[in-house]
């Protein structure tokens, strides 16, 4: 596509950003959709609620919020930087955590839909065998119900490389640091004679969100992943 070298790590940095983020949250999100797929608690519709806030709160609230929490004098970043040195506020970091919290929902429900969709009973034969649930979890849900967890990976991959409200609002747009696609793009709006450079990162964009977007279907369709790794 003609990308220049400044292009590139754009993209690249993009790419770091949104695999950091899915990295980064995937363990969370298959403890959180366990827990609201397979329990019933007290505030269960509360935390449910919470959880998937993200999609309905404009983004740059959410970057506000994580602003004043993760900010070099936020109630958390200040005791993160002070301890262990540890900024999220204007670095590549924030853009990864921003980007997380945006997809998150997204990663959540499908890992939910797949555990909700696997016959209990399964597990339950696994237990009345002598199994721990920790181990019942790790050896039949979890083989069982990859293919919901790919492909819930794969979206939040793709809300990731879209991220813009929140990584503006919080890590601003740093060239080089924070300026992941969409800020980039943004930016050569702003620049008389940028048109054909925000045309090429575009249709990058373009490209790598679909091709997300297939693998997730594809993946959702074959389901390539079923207990002791044999096809269904």
């Amino acid at each position: 596509m003609g990308l220049s070298a400044d292009e590139i790590g754009i993209v690249l940095l993009s790419l770091k950003v949104a695999l950091t983020s899915v990295a980064l949250s995937l363990p969370v999100a298959i403890v959180m959709a366990y827990l609201l797929a397979r329990f019933d608690f007290p505030g269960k519709t509360l935390v449910d609620a919470l959880v998937h806030l993200p999609l309905v709160l404009p983004p740059v609230v959410v970057g506000l919020a994580l602003l004043v929490l993760f900010g070099r004098r936020g109630v958390i970043g200040a005791w993160l930087d002070q301890w262990f040195g540890i900024v999220f506020a204007f670095r590549w970091t924030g853009a990864a955590l921003a980007a997380a919290i945006m997809g998150f929902p997204l990663m959540v429900r499908a890992i939910r839909l797949s555990f909700e969709s696997l016959d209990g009973r399964l597990e339950t034969v696994a237990r009345t065998l002598g199994g721990s649930r920790a181990w019942v979890f790790v050896s039949v849900t979890l083989p069982l119900s990859a293919s919901g967890i790919v492909t819930g990976a794969v979206l939040s991959f793709a809300r990731c490389l879209g991220e813009f409200g929140a990584t503006i609002t919080f890590v601003s747009n740093i060239p080089g640091e924070t300026q992941t696609l969409p800020l980039a793009i943004y930016s050569f709006t702003q620049v008389p004679g940028a048109d054909a450079r925000a045309w090429r990162l575009s249709a990058m964009a373009v490209l790598l969100s679909v091709a997300a977007l297939v693998a997730a279907e594809w993946i959702a369709r074959r389901k390539l992943f079923s207990f002791r790794g044999v096809k269904s």
